[in-house]
């Protein structure tokens, strides 16, 4: 395979002329914008519009959190409603024999923007507009879990009951499936998760994986704009509040010791970022329910990242990652098990 890593460049560029002519211009050419922590996401220009093709990440893949037809669907339902995404173009099946990925690829265009995720970034937007871009963000995840499902066409998307238990098991596999060392605090906090598991009382369209660096910005100084969220690859029907336990979680990265290293944010509060507590409050105003309990759902978002880096710690053993600092994620996992289990209100002393 030619061209960037996980992509024959010279195979899309035949694929695009063929599947697409409208957009076919001349060669392609592909960038790895993201690689090897969760899907790969190539930027392609040489087309009549700039597009953006994501493929799962190389060698150790965990089924179900790297569905391509998954994101590519939801992608596609979610056009046309106060949800900002990208266009979706194609999903396709690469994997023999193969010409282009050698994997299930999606294709959709580049919305413009860029991606907020160190805090530098901060001196271009003023104090006033970074607040108000935040409680935008959190205003589009009432607007994502007030779509109704049938209506777009993902009425069969997912199944609401049980989902809290089934989302235990499925990272309880995922963390089973990548294990390669002993992780006594996290085995501790699946364990206090699985003894207090909440009951939903919604359900909805859940991202799955919702924070600041999964949108894309457009606009300066003091009118920041969300044009589009990205990377849908866990999305599913379930209880909305995952959603909110995870956005709460990548927001105050920063703060736990080590994290802000190995998982980049722009969130500052001295550059105008406001407290989680009000983004919570933002989204159940726009929900119009009560602020909700959050402290189980906080713990599971710990959780789940903390497997997440196990498993790119995994890959980064094996040789399978693409690009830098997945020798620092293994370290991570502990911590982020530690808050979990602070989060829910387990004491931590007795692990070791």
């Amino acid at each position: 395979m030619t061209g960037v890593p996980g992509l024959d460049v010279a195979g899309l560029t035949a694929w695009l002329r063929e599947a697409h002519p409208d957009l076919a211009a001349g060669e392609l050419t592909a960038e790895v914008i993201a690689g090897g922590r969760s899907n790969l996401t190539y930027a392609i220009d040489g087309a009549r519009i700039p597009l953006i093709v994501r493929r799962p990440p190389l060698g150790h893949v965990l089924s179900s959190a790297h569905d391509m037809r998954r994101e590519h669907r939801v992608i596609s339902a979610l056009a046309g409603t106060a949800v900002p995404v990208p266009q979706a173009i194609d999903v396709v099946d690469d994997t023999g024999p193969a010409k282009v990925t050698g994997t299930v690829f999606f294709v959709m265009e580049r919305a413009p923007g860029r991606v907020l995720a160190r805090r530098e970034q901060n001196a271009e937007y003023t104090a006033d507009g970074v607040r108000r871009l935040s409680l935008d963000l959190a205003r589009h995840l009432a607007d994502l879990h007030a779509v109704d499902p049938a209506a777009v066409g993902l009425g069969d998307f997912g199944r609401p009951d049980g989902y809290l238990e089934r989302q235990l098991a499925t990272w309880r596999r995922q963390l089973g499936a990548s294990r390669s060392r002993a992780t006594p605090v996290l085995d501790a906090l699946q364990s206090s998760l699985a003894d207090g598991v909440p009951a939903s009382t919604r359900s909805g369209i859940v991202h799955g994986d919702y924070r600041l660096d999964n949108a894309l910005v457009v606009g300066e100084a003091d009118d920041p704009r969300i044009s589009a969220i990205l990377d849908w690859e866990m999305a599913t029907i379930g209880d909305p509040l995952v959603d909110l336990g995870i956005f709460g979680l990548y927001w105050d990265i920063g703060d736990l010791p080590g994290g802000g290293g190995v998982v980049p944010s722009a969130v500052d509060t001295a550059a105008g970022y406001p407290s989680f507590d009000e983004l919570a409050d933002a989204y159940a105003e726009r929900a119009g329910i009560a602020v909700p309990d959050l402290r189980w759902y906080r713990a599971f978002a710990a959780y789940k990242l903390a497997v997440i880096l196990e498993g790119i710690h995994f890959r980064y053993q094996a040789g399978d990652t693409v690009g830098e600092g997945f020798d620092r994620m293994g370290a991570l996992v502990e911590p982020l098990a530690r808050t979990g289990l602070g989060a829910a209100g387990a004491g931590t002393q007795e692990v070791h």
